[in-house]
């Protein structure tokens, strides 16, 4: 997989400007956001639960 170095995302946000324009880009950076920030509150809510289901797994296997 290639290495993506400064130069290439600088071409890559000028397409991506190109493409959406200007106006639209605080959009979709917010939205990003929100999802990013929604993924990791689900992750974090599903990790107690799988630490007691793990707990739980050895306590049952241990006696």
């Amino acid at each position: 997989m290639p290495n993506l170095g400064v130069p290439e995302l600088i071409v890559i946000f000028l397409i991506i400007v190109v493409l959406f324009g200007a106006s639209r880009l605080p959009q979709i950076g917010r939205g990003l956001g929100e999802g990013i920030r929604n993924f990791k509150r689900s992750v974090k809510a599903d990790e107690p639960s799988e630490r007691l289901e793990d707990g739980e797994k050895s306590k049952q296997h241990g006696s």
